[in-house]
């Protein structure tokens, strides 16, 4: 989610009026007047929207409906502004998109793993935006086969993704997914590794991914109904036709997802249902996919268990028992019921268990303690121990593992200051390999630059931790400026990760700040009970607190303080400039869940049913009365804002672009300020922008110039707007 820095020369002011917008700030409405850059005004079209006897009155409602040549226009109308608001970044917006892709190395590979006797490999070439995806077989000096060549399957497209790679058994055929709309909704393609050609297999409507049975031929796959919920999983037999392929499961509960996979021993394709606090598994031999699955364990309320096999067992990981922080069980392949299972590691009130890859003679654990991920590999006989990094602060998990029979482990390894590492580590003799270190082109050097944890003090008490990064020379004064990021929601820790885009910003003198609030992981389950619900607030007041920590302590002042999220992140945005918006001089919100109310009162929005275990369901009247209490388009109020750039997509599955679209509207609407308020919808892509390698930092490097141009040129923390 994050990115990298490093120097370039300040922004060159191209436009005489930005002296006067900052000397007095009363002008800057008669400027923009005289040029004519005026913002958007949006029709009202009231609608009563009622519940629980509460008539909430949505004038921007009609803005719900993408097929309308006004919602487009106004959306466009937008873009324009923006545009002409940031005209005077455009060169600072090249050097910086320049400056981050100078960092990269363009002709690049990624480390090759092993799976079935061939090596995969990843590779980029200068200057192209799509990987080529390749192989060799049983050696590294083995002739490269070209699997997919993504650059040459792009051409002609807005967009263009390839999702779910997956082999055959024999090797023979790869399937894959294809998304050309950028709505996560793929076409499932089969070639022939052998001839090249494509089959005439194709499958529309699924998730991009295919699982093969062990008879090469048979493969199951999910497909996604009307609200793109995946609810159905289906067989094909490979060159037969898709209107022939039997329909194997059906979701029913519109609050579960479904989805298959095969177990890394190779011998269990895998059915899963999930809801946010349930999950239910059917299996199936692998060798007999002509008979019927078989359940696992019938769903309970609130049993959240995870399974994996290996060596005639299935390892669960669960929450049974009142092991909130899971604990991990063992029961014969046959044996699957509850009275079955025998513990292996039990429950620990200060370890979360995160998860657990199983091999043939060991079980590698990962976990969090006191927040940092932590690895753990033990043989099967109960020997245990951990592997040193010879580190205090970092992020490190599990990496590609495909081989079961195996001794060696592939692990990931990265700090705010330490690029993406990667090694092979020897379970036996507990020895690491590096295999690579992420090289970042340039004088870029770790030493000259500090990553540091602190702590916050919430409101009721509770130690939030606050992790930092800046370079070296940075002097705890308050005069420099600190972009504090967050999300807070699903249970989804935010680990310090390097990212080498960000250094654009450190060496302009910013600190990045990541504050680890409730509704996160990072400290344990509660750390996320804590987070959601009726305890949803947390989360916000954790944000607005490790904020005003930072002031207090001199690493920034408000008038030096951006913040930054995106998704349910931006939900996060949107509450907290709310609620202290004088703590903030400008906030970038991306693809912002917004209106939390009206979003999740509409079962045929993407995500709705199965979110009513995070956020609660508001056709319950004392759901429905928090969320009002906090979503953000609805405590949209007349007051002073902080500087805003907002950022959507039309295509976006996950949020629809009509939330930051309508609160954008209802903020220019009723705010009492001059700041900059900026939407950008990206037309040709949705939730998590655009596909190539190079199109998204063209977005990255718009944001930083917003930010880099707010703190240079905007002392007063009034921006230059109408």
């Amino acid at each position: 989610m994050f990115i990298h820095f490093r120097i370039i020369p300040l922004i060159l002011i191209t436009f005489s009026f930005l002296t006067s917008c900052q000397e007095n700030p009363k002008t800057t409405e008669s400027l923009y007047t005289k040029m004519e850059i005026k913002a958007p005004t949006v029709a009202k079209k009231p609608k009563n929207l009622t519940i629980h006897g509460d008539t909430r009155v949505d004038p921007y409602y009609w803005l719900n409906d993408r097929e309308n040549p006004e919602v487009v226009k106004y959306l466009e109308e937008e873009n324009d502004y923006k545009d002409k608001m940031l005209a005077h970044t455009v060169k600072l917006q090249d050097d910086l998109f320049n400056e981050i892709i100078g960092r990269i190395k363009q002709t690049d590979m990624s480390v090759p793993y092993l799976e079935n006797g061939y090596y995969y490999i990843t590779r980029y070439e200068e200057g192209k935006e799509h990987p080529i995806y390749a192989r060799k077989k049983e050696s590294l000096d083995a002739a490269e086969e070209i699997m997919l060549e993504v650059n040459e399957m792009a051409s002609g497209y807005d967009f263009y993704l390839i999702g779910g790679r997956s082999v055959s058994p024999d090797n023979q055929v790869l399937a894959f997914g294809e998304d050309t709309l950028s709505r996560r909704i793929y076409t499932l393609r089969f070639k022939d590794l052998e001839t090249g050609e494509m089959l005439p297999d194709v499958i529309q409507n699924t998730t991009g991914q295919a699982v093969w049975a062990n008879d090469n031929k048979t493969v199951y796959y999910t497909r996604k109904d009307d609200a793109l919920r995946p609810f159905k999983i289906f067989r094909h037999i490979l060159g037969t036709s898709a209107d022939d392929d039997v329909e194997i499961y059906h979701e029913k509960d519109e609050t579960f997802n479904t989805v298959v996979q095969k177990s890394r021993s190779g011998k269990y394709i895998i059915i899963g249902s999930y809801a946010t606090l349930s999950n239910e598994y059917r299996i199936l031999d692998a060798d007999h996919p002509e008979e019927e699955f078989t359940v696992f364990l019938p769903r309970e309320p609130k049993h959240e268990h995870f399974i994996a096999h290996g060596d005639g067992k299935f390892y669960i990981r669960t929450n049974w028992g009142g092991a909130s922080n899971f604990r991990l069980m063992e029961t014969d392949e046959h044996k699957t019921g509850k009275e079955n299972w025998k513990e292996i590691i039990p429950h620990r009130p200060d370890v979360l268990l995160d998860d657990i890859d199983v091999f043939k003679n060991f079980l590698v654990v990962s976990e969090r303690v006191d927040g940092i991920t932590k690895i753990s590999v033990r043989k099967k006989d109960g020997d245990a121990h951990y592997i040193d990094f010879n580190e205090e602060t970092y992020t490190a998990y599990t990496s590609v593992n495909h081989e079961y029979n195996t001794d060696v482990v592939r692990v990931a390894f990265t700090s705010l200051t330490t690029p993406n590492t990667t090694y092979d580590y020897d379970m036996n003799t507990q020895q690491l390999t590096l295999l690579k270190q992420q090289e970042v082109v340039g004088d870029f050097s770790p030493d000259n630059y500090h990553a540091e944890r602190i702590y916050a003090t919430a409101r009721d008490g509770v130690k939030v931790p606050i992790s930092l990064v800046y370079r070296k020379g940075f002097t705890k004064d308050g005069s420099q400026p600190l972009l504090l990021y967050g999300y807070g929601s699903y249970g989804y820790s935010i680990d310090p990760t390097f990212n080498a885009a960000r250094l654009s910003l450190l060496d302009r003198g910013f600190v990045f700040a990541i504050a680890h609030i409730r509704g996160g992981q990072e400290m344990g389950r509660q750390w996320y009970e804590n987070g959601k619900f009726f305890k949803k607030k947390n989360t916000f007041t954790d944000f607005i607190d490790c904020a005003e920590h930072l002031v207090s302590d001199n690493y920034t002042q408000p008038k030096n303080l951006f913040a930054l999220g995106g998704s349910a992140g931006g939900l996060l945005m949107g509450a907290v400039v709310n609620m202290a918006p004088e703590l903030f001089k400008g906030v970038i919100a991306a693809v912002p869940f917004v209106d939390v109310v009206t979003t999740m009162l509409d079962e045929s929005i993407p995500l709705t049913t199965g979110e009513y275990d995070e956020w609660g369901n508001p056709n319950q009247a004392d759901y429905y009365a928090y969320m009002k209490s906090y979503s953000p388009y609805d405590n949209v109020e007349p007051k002073e804002y902080p500087a805003m750039l907002v950022t959507t997509g039309l295509h976006d599955s996950q949020v629809q672009y009509w939330e930051p679209a309508k609160w954008v509207a209802k903020l220019r609407d009723l705010r009492n300020d001059q700041n900059l308020l900026l939407l950008h919808t990206d037309l040709a892509s949705g939730h998590s922008g655009q596909a190539g390698r190079f199109q998204s930092l063209h977005e990255l490097a718009r944001e930083y110039a917003f930010l880099i141009y707010m703190q240079e040129h905007h002392s007063d923390k009034r921006a230059c707007s109408n």
